[in-house]
């Protein structure tokens, strides 16, 4: 290609780079969207609340977890998570009493808002797959998804909300994976508290006031 011919097309390609990179800021604004969309079962549970962004991380840390628990694809399974409930920001989050009466399609959310970014394909690969739960990967992200309200239930159970428990076990039927039962398992076993109450050496506390070490 000569030097005048690519001077020609080079406002063109601007043009279109701008058009994509619109697009994407779009996205990115859309996703942020997560941070103020609430998770709607608590209502029903009676305590407890969090967005979707804060659940979307934490299930992805979990997913990234199992996989390394299960020797499988890590990366895979922690983007599946991470895209999960991207879908959410245009539906909303329909809670299990919403989906007696009401229904969403997170594929065209997914393919609205994904148009014209150029990620289309690999986001609505990963949610394709993530649904079919065929692969190890997904069904690992599955219970990640499944993993991340356990363990929200049961720091509402630790708290002392009566209807956490049941919750809980409702919940830990729907897991798949060998890795997600063991690891859910531990998590009902385990205080919530565990980790920074039992964590300091028990001296912190008796030295917590400034008390001279003895």
């Amino acid at each position: 290609m000569s030097d005048s011919t690519s001077e020609q097309r080079s406002p063109a390609l601007k043009n279109c780079d701008m058009t994509r990179l619109k697009r994407l800021t779009d996205f990115l604004f859309e996703v942020g969207m997560l941070r103020h969309t609430p998770r709607t079962g608590y209502q029903f549970l009676g305590s407890g609340k969090e967005s979707v962004a804060e659940h979307s991380f934490r299930t992805s840390i979990i997913g990234f977890v199992l996989a390394e628990m299960a020797g499988a694809d890590s990366s895979h399974t922690t983007m599946m998570c991470l895209f999960h409930d991207v879908h959410e920001a245009r539906t909303g989050d329909l809670n299990y009493v919403n989906k007696m009466y009401c229904t969403a399609n997170g594929t065209q959310a997914l393919k609205d808002a994904t148009a014209g970014t150029g990620l289309s394909e690999k986001v609505l690969g990963l949610w394709g797959e993530l649904e079919g739960a065929e692969s190890e990967e997904s069904r690992l992200a599955q219970d990640a998804d499944q993993i991340d309200f356990i363990m929200c239930l049961k720091e509402q159970m630790d708290l002392g909300n009566p209807y956490a428990e049941k919750w809980l076990q409702g919940a830990l039927k729907r897991l798949r994976t060998p890795q997600g039962k063991e690891l859910a398992a531990q998590v009902y076993a385990t205080d919530q508290s565990d980790w920074w109450f039992l964590g300091p050496d028990s001296s912190w506390w008796a030295n917590k006031n400034g008390k001279d070490k003895k």
